[in-house]
């Protein structure tokens, strides 16, 4: 067993459904039972991907300390989620909150339920843009690029000149 809180986590949060703020503080706040959060991004605000006709996001990341392992801290997060008032709806529909494992150390999973690096987190400025401002340095454990260079490479591509 780890180490009390030895393992860093980056997780990104967003919401677009209730009071954003407040439920996003509310879930750093419980996810403070299973470690410590040691930095949280700006929040922004974001518009939908894939399904358009919601209202806009709130999101941002936080880099968190913990001792569980990655399919527990999973299992937390998702516990979360349901306290705070998340249901299955459509797919990237409306949501109160989501929590997702983006980097767990430096390590890769692939189970039927977690991938990390999360499958996706390098083709959304969503995810990149908060984590660019606790952890611009850090490195992808596949690609080797870090999050500041994968950040530049998906605003290139989004708004090339």
């Amino acid at each position: 067993m780890p180490a009390a809180n030895s393992n860093t986590v980056y997780i990104a949060f967003g919401s677009n459904k209730g009071d954003s703020k407040k439920i996003i503080a509310d879930a750093v706040t419980a996810l403070e039972a299973f470690g410590s959060v040691e930095k949280i991004s700006p929040l922004f605000i974001t518009e939908p991907e894939g399904f358009k006709d919601q209202p806009d996001f709130v999101n941002g990341a936080l880099e968190f300390k913990t001792a569980l392992a990655p399919q527990d801290l999973l299992r937390a997060l998702k516990d979360i989620e349901t306290r705070l008032g998340r249901a299955k709806t459509i797919a990237g529909g409306p949501r109160e909150i989501d929590l997702d494992i983006i980097f767990y150390n430096s390590q890769t999973v692939q189970t039927p339920q977690l991938t990390i690096p999360h499958p996706r987190a390098d083709a959304r400025e969503f995810v990149l843009l908060p984590l660019s401002f606790i952890a611009p340095d850090f490195r992808h454990p596949l690609t080797g690029r870090s999050v500041q260079q994968v950040l530049r490479e998906v605003i290139r591509a989004k708004y090339p000149a």
